[in-house]
């Protein structure tokens, strides 16, 4: 697990490449999917749901396809403070899992038509050709080597 410090200055310092980082390092950090904790120097207090979360207001306001509308946000406030907060957070994490799932399903689908499409067949038929004359070439080259 890779550790971050954040010092009083508000800088971010990756520990295990030890050098100093941005929020966008700690975005593709998420999109690698590779697992971090982000600890204040000091109090080595866990930070790193804050500093996701000002992530995420960053690509709220820059974004032109807000994920979270203000209806959205509207309706997950008032799960705060409810007998039902646990459950919304099963349900978030749960369906947000399945959702990536189907979609590495439907990216999967769609390689295998463009596979089995007539340019993906003609590709395959290329590289089978391909193989082919390697393989003759080689023979030839082994049956008559160069002196």
């Amino acid at each position: 697990m890779i550790i971050i410090k954040k010092y009083p200055n508000r800088r971010l310092y990756d520990t295990s490449q030890s050098q100093y980082i941005n929020l966008e390092y700690i975005k593709t950090l998420v999109m690698q999917h590779q697992e971090f904790q982000i600890i204040d120097s000091k109090s080595e207090e866990d930070l790193t749901k804050s500093i996701l979360l000002q992530i995420i207001s960053e690509q709220e306001t820059n974004d032109q396809q807000s994920v979270l509308t203000n209806q959205v946000l509207k309706q997950l406030i008032r799960f705060y403070d409810s007998d039902m907060q646990v459950f919304l957070r099963m349900y978030l994490e749960q369906s947000m899992t399945n959702f990536l799932e189907q979609q590495d399903a439907m990216q999967h689908v769609m390689k295998n038509i463009l596979d089995s499409s007539p340019i993906g067949i003609f590709g395959q038929m290329f590289e089978k050709n391909m193989d082919f004359w390697r393989n003759v070439a080689a023979k030839e080259e082994d049956k008559n080597p160069k002196e």
